[in-house]
């Protein structure tokens, strides 16, 4: 995908997120992050979006944490996440292409990796917030789904090191099906998870997985970022490799 697809996406769900949030309420439990209520779903994200605004408009070169100054009231909440969404797209856009920054995972450049991650920081929000509705989540597009698969395997993964360790070895595979495909195969053990990006979701060239995961690449996306059952998808194979993955890797 493009830095320029990725910025639209993020456009069009921090809108979504907003209104969502705005008709459950700033008290309404959000039932993919049980821990939280709208109100701390909207702060976090307008604080990501200002946070992620910093590096791209003053071309900041070192990690700094996510402001935390004063929130507005909760009447307020919704109006002040769809301002700072607003102002990160409109900061993106004009963010030159050789923009030099601080990144945390590999990209083609700075610009392309901060529209890229905010866009799906944003896009698994917003499905926090139409839980938190209980209207129903909106499926991604299937290639944004992909990408954001991708980004999670082949990205978040490496970050995290210590929660996929186990004792005994497991291969565990992920395939996307449907109108976008993808498959990666995730070797276990007590050494840092090894991921393997395979082109062809049909086809793969490692050996049958103790585990595998399957299904349509809007569905697998929230899955694996925890936001939908297990249950939801296709699984073959040793069960308790799946549900490692759902105990030990949330964000």
């Amino acid at each position: 995908m493009e830095t320029t697809d990725f910025i639209d996406t993020l456009a069009h769900d921090g809108q979504l997120l907003a209104d969502a949030a705005e008709k459950a309420g700033a008290n309404a439990p959000v039932p993919t992050c049980p821990e939280w209520r709208v109100r701390d779903l909207l702060v976090h994200t307008g604080r990501v979006h200002r946070w992620a605004t910093n590096y791209v408009a003053n071309a900041v070169q070192e990690r700094v944490t996510p402001p935390e100054g004063p929130q507005p009231p909760d009447e307020a909440l919704a109006e002040w996440v769809r301002d700072g969404c607003r102002t990160l797209v409109s900061t993106l856009r004009a963010a030159p292409a050789d923009l030099s920054c601080w990144t945390f995972l590999p990209a083609p450049s700075p610009l392309h990796f901060w529209a890229r991650r905010q866009a799906h920081e944003t896009a698994i929000h917003r499905a926090d917030a139409e839980s938190a509705l209980g209207a129903g989540i909106t499926p991604s597009a299937p290639a944004f789904a992909v990408d954001g698969i991708d980004e999670l395997l082949m990205g978040m993964v490496a970050r995290r090191p210590e929660a996929l360790r186990t004792d005994t070895p497991h291969t565990l595979r992920i395939r996307a099906t449907g109108e976008a495909t993808g498959a990666w195969t995730i070797r276990l053990s007590d050494a840092q998870p090894q991921v393997e990006r395979t082109a062809d979701a049909q086809e793969s060239t490692a050996a049958t997985p103790d585990c595998e995961i399957e299904g349509p690449a809007p569905d697998l996306y929230l899955t694996l970022w925890n936001r939908r059952p297990l249950d939801d998808l296709t699984i073959t194979g040793d069960t308790t490799v799946a549900q490692l993955w759902r105990e030990r890797f949330t964000i």
